[in-house]
């Protein structure tokens, strides 16, 4: 275990290395573009040859590239063009906003989709393996910013219940969270049930699962005790694919409803060529998915111990 911990915090050390090298050489290389961005394209080059000059961007490029992953190691990922102040100050608040909101989706995705897919693939092509199937194809096809708009049309318009912003600006509010997280539960929590319900119809087909029926075993025992847990291990790594799609990938989401989240915010510094924020909302989110499937291949080991000697 502690060799295959090893391994995987030295790739998952190795692989941010290679992208900060890579952010690093995208934006930092061209530091006329640089000066441009920070100092808006009405500067004078006097003005950014001084500007280059004081931040000491005339040095070699290996010293400035150690120098910056260095301050980003330690959080200081600079100045934010857009907002004026540190980017830590606007990207900790804006990425804890986003966690509070794949937090709520993910509690209602996990079990409903486990549940649901563990149902259907327990009973293979019956009436209740078909109604969840078409469920489940039928919310994930429909795309975010579909559903966001039907939502708040019953929801918001018609029926009047939901406000229709949910800016969490005057601090944490559960009623504001509703809509953005249904929106994500109805869109992603089909694809990890068909994932679930595959993985179940093809374990219950396996010989051990036929053994252990025809032996007599309470059919309650069968399921809790040999499928369930060899079934878990493809939507585990569905599951876990999933925090990092949270992260980046609820931009649309964050943007419909007004939600200071980290997408939103990813997109905003995009838009005003905020080269210091893209930067740091890059890293931050590989550093998720990097982690993520980190725990995901050390979960593998809990759900499948043959894996552990691989």
């Amino acid at each position: 275990m502690i060799v295959l911990l090893a391994k995987r915090f030295g790739g998952m050390v190795l692989t941010m290395l290679t992208v900060s090298i890579l952010l690093f050489l995208l934006f930092e290389t061209n530091i006329e573009s640089v000066a441009t961005k920070v100092l808006g394209p009405y500067s004078s080059d006097e003005q950014r040859q001084i500007w280059l000059e004081k931040e000491g961007y005339f040095r070699p490029l290996y010293i400035r590239y150690f120098e910056w992953l260095g301050n980003v190691v330690t959080g200081d990922f600079g100045e934010s063009v857009r907002f004026k102040v540190p980017v830590g100050d606007v990207m900790w608040d804006r990425l804890a906003n986003t966690a509070i909101l794949g937090a709520a989706a993910m509690a209602v995705i996990i079990p409903l989709s486990l549940l649901l897919g563990v149902l259907a693939g327990m009973r293979e092509a019956s009436k209740l393996d078909r109604t969840i199937s078409v469920l489940s194809i039928a919310t994930t096809s429909v795309p975010e910013f579909a559903s966001a708009v039907l939502l708040s049309a019953i929801f918001v318009f018609w029926l009047g219940i939901l406000p229709g912003t949910s800016s969490m600006t005057g601090g944490f509010n559960l009623v504001e969270l509703i809509l953005p997280a249904l929106v994500l539960i109805l869109y992603d929590f089909g694809y990890v049930t068909r994932m679930t319900r595959a993985s179940m119809a093809e374990v219950m087909t396996t010989g051990y699962i036929r053994t252990a029926i025809l032996k007599g075993l309470p059919y309650r025992t069968v399921i809790l005790k040999h499928a369930l847990r060899n079934a878990l291990i493809a939507p585990f790594t569905v599951i876990m694919l999933q925090f990092n799609w949270l992260l980046s990938g609820v931009i649309v989401v964050e943007f419909f409803f007004a939600y200071k989240g980290f997408g939103a915010l990813l997109l905003e510094a995009a838009l005003n060529q905020d080269i210091y924020l893209v930067e740091a909302c890059a890293m931050v989110a590989v550093f998720v998915a990097v982690a993520t499937q980190t725990i995901g291949d050390v979960g593998y080991t809990y759900l499948n111990p043959r894996i552990r000697f691989n």
